[in-house]
């Protein structure tokens, strides 16, 4: 039984799809100002109109918490070892049913975990991959047990305080994530969550398996990107991960954004789509484009 997936359209299009995998705690809105950027500078680049989708994870904005039988079993921690498989199963799903055999994957953060499980899964339907401020290993123990402390408060409480200092200032963050703009967009959206999918996420993420053994297969163009300031997924974190993609046709894309923290693509959105139009414009280059034309 297949998780229902809610998709938000910023452009419809020909040949293959992006698809904006968001970040935690928030939903696809993260996206929007990036992908203007993208429809934007893509079209000054003359690239084939290509459909933009950003679908909601389960639980995330409007997206449905899964069914517990969806989730493929619970450990005794608490956590769900199956439930980002399911999930990336349900997103290939939806792609396959607005008809595209193929598509270019972008995931921030807990996005890049679930573009990686694409992969991983199904490499078949991806074309080319953004992982942007993310990582491919598992979490630490400690980490494991505060994904699961939080997800049991945001439970108990009924409210979603223990994942609002992602909208606090915190020492080293940049300027833009220090302004008052920055501030009430991100409390908005993750005010605007539930406490029962902000817990579904984190247990999701707490059972995820170490994905780093994809690195060397991966053969299609990769793009990553870094916030030079992203306390968690720095470049000095993300370039041995880089470098461990030896199969990507012409090496891997790294963009180093300076003055710019974890979320990249609603800090420096222009410099984020930048990154994309380039990887877009390698697909498009490759001949892959070829294999979801006319579905």
């Amino acid at each position: 039984m297949t998780m229902t997936i809610t998709n938000t359209v910023y452009r419809e299009g020909e040949g293959l799809p992006v698809i904006l995998c968001h970040a935690f705690p928030v939903d696809h809105r993260m996206w929007e100002v990036c992908a203007d950027s993208l429809i934007n500078q893509a079209d000054r680049r003359g690239l084939i109109p290509f459909p933009i989708y950003a679908p909601d994870m389960p639980g995330a904005g409007d997206g449905p918490l899964p069914l517990q039988e969806q989730n493929g079993g619970l450990a005794p921690d608490g956590s769900y070892p199956h439930a980002l498989d399911r999930m990336a199963e349900a997103y290939v799903d939806l792609v396959a049913g607005l008809g595209h055999s193929k598509a270019i994957w972008v995931g921030l953060s807990m996005g890049g975990y679930l573009v990686e499980a694409v992969w991983r899964l199904h490499p078949e339907v991806v074309a080319g991959m953004a992982l942007c401020d993310t990582t491919t290993k598992d979490d630490a123990p400690q980490s494991r047990a505060n994904r699961l402390a939080i997800a049991q408060r945001c439970l108990d409480t009924g409210g979603v305080d223990g994942v609002m200092h992602f909208a606090r200032p915190q020492e080293g963050d940049s300027r833009f994530k220090t302004s008052p703009e920055f501030i009430d967009t991100m409390t908005g959206w993750i005010e605007s969550q539930s406490p029962q999918g902000i817990a579904w996420r984190e247990r999701m993420a707490a059972g995820r398996p170490d994905q780093t053994g994809i690195l060397p297969g991966i053969d299609v163009p990769l793009t990553m990107v870094s916030g030079e300031l992203d306390p968690s997924s720095p470049p000095r974190v993300m370039r041995p991960l880089a470098a461990a993609a030896t199969s990507v046709p012409g090496g891997v894309r790294f963009l180093s954004i300076p003055e710019c923290g974890h979320f990249s693509a609603v800090e420096r959105p222009d410099m984020v789509a930048s990154a994309l139009v380039d990887l877009v414009a390698d697909v498009q280059g490759s001949g892959r484009v070829e294999e979801s034309e006319g579905c």
